[in-house]
């Protein structure tokens, strides 16, 4: 992609109003707009960023048998009113249809897969069944704020599990919990197992939690055995585990996963007939990570007074091609194959290609966006440039200081390994 042709263009001040570093950042570097408190526009940017984040997540999604589908975002109200939760949930987003029908739209969705699951399992046979989507969510948040982490609509992945048995869930349950910490720890996040309260949903549940000032959760770490506890289920500052001493931390929730009460089972008579003819209920498990949220999380962690800084795996691009003295011809000619040759060895690749623009402003944008590393090709650069006798280009890690110049072949090498 050529900087001339993309849109937006970077920004030099954030948006009146802008708090959150996360909101600061991905506004004025071009990855998102606000269309309302808790709203907003996935730029071209920001969209590839967030299809990195759900890809890593489909692959772990499926490694654990987990089968893809997309339930609808609009819901009759009937299945909420059955389960009670029309009335109870605050966040919930009501609307009226044709002929004054009632209409939700969904924050989360029980209401669809227990009825959706009940007309197609009647048999042991049938189970274990793990359905996941990413799917956008909406909930009717008092005070959206925080940028990408406390939105009204918002991009999730939930996986739903059912099961002969308790037992059975709980196996697959680890399984989903290890199939987290990969998520997190390939899109750059150090996410912690914490202990936490189920809510309506379950007793108990376990949060994924990222330690930054800016988090809106409190959690607190046993500096003796490492257990990690959300502060709703703390009745001491000891350590149920071991009786260690606790640190207090604020963090931002990623991820959650509980085994679901019998409750939606019951109500949507979700039953399945066993090896002996009898009839069971149905044990199931839900596991919920938040997409667009991640990926603001990851600029709240990751970033300098400069910018933004991404990993490799969730990065818009690989290499961000800085062309200078591009007034000069046979400069502008060598940035154009060097980005070609980019192109042909399948690196994404952002070129700005813009003219008479100080080395200082591209230089700022580069690293505004965040892009793992950035290539300089200028008159001291150009490969068959006489003044650069050793064909060598510069190069520079975005979460690093030290510029290297070194030859094009050693370059892809280095762009193309660390993916």
């Amino acid at each position: 992609m050529k900087y001339s042709k993309l849109f937006p263009k970077t920004l030099k001040q954030a948006p009146s109003g802008a708090e959150s570093i996360n909101q600061q950042l991905l506004v004025r570097a071009g990855f998102i707009h606000q269309e309302m408190a808790g709203v907003y526009t996935y730029l071209p940017m920001g969209w590839k960023v967030l299809d990195k984040i759900s890809d890593i997540v489909r692959e772990e999604m499926d490694k654990i048998e987990g089968q893809e589908l997309v339930m609808p975002a609009l819901h009759p109200a009937d299945l909420w009113k059955k389960t009670g939760r029309f009335t109870s949930v605050d966040v919930l987003f009501k609307l009226k249809g044709a002929g004054g029908a009632d209409l939700v739209l969904g924050p989360t969705h029980e209401e669809i897969i227990y009825p959706l699951v009940a007309e197609y399992v009647s048999s042991y046979r049938d189970l274990p069944v793990y359905l996941y989507q990413i799917q956008v969510k909406f909930r009717n948040e008092p005070r959206a704020k925080a940028g990408l982490l406390r939105g009204r609509e918002f991009l999730m992945k939930d996986l739903y599990s059912f099961h002969t048995s308790d037992d059975d869930r709980n196996s697959y349950y680890k399984k989903v919990r290890e199939a987290y910490l990969r998520i997190f720890k390939r899109i750059g996040l150090k996410a912690l197992e914490t202990k936490a309260s189920g809510g309506t949903f379950s007793d108990l549940s376990e949060e994924f939690q990222v330690i930054t000032p800016s988090g809106e959760d409190t959690i607190f770490v046993c500096l003796k055995c490492g257990s990690v506890f959300n502060k709703e289920i703390l009745s001491d500052k000891k350590c149920s585990d071991c009786g260690g001493s606790l640190k207090q931390e604020k963090a931002i929730e990623v991820g959650n996963i509980f085994p679901l009460k019998r409750s939606f089972a019951e109500t949507f008579k979700l039953y399945f007939t066993n090896q002996s003819g009898q009839q069971e209920i149905v044990s199931a498990g839900c596991y919920g990570l938040g997409i667009s949220r991640a990926m603001g999380a990851i600029v709240e962690v990751s970033h300098d007074n400069k910018g933004i800084i991404w990993s490799e795996a969730v990065a818009p691009y690989r290499v961000h091609l800085v062309g200078l003295d591009l007034g000069d011809p046979h400069v502008e000619s060598e940035a154009e194959k060097l980005y070609k040759l980019f192109l042909v060895e399948n690196v994404e690749v952002l070129f700005d290609d813009r003219v008479n623009v100080s080395a200082g402003a591209k230089f700022a944008d580069a690293d505004l966006i965040g892009i793992p590393y950035r290539v300089v090709i200028s008159k001291k650069t150009c490969l068959t440039s006489s003044r650069n006798s050793g064909n060598k280009l510069e190069i520079k890690k975005r979460s690093e200081k030290e510029t290297k110049f070194l030859s094009f072949e050693k370059v892809l090498k280095i762009v193309k390994d660390s993916g």
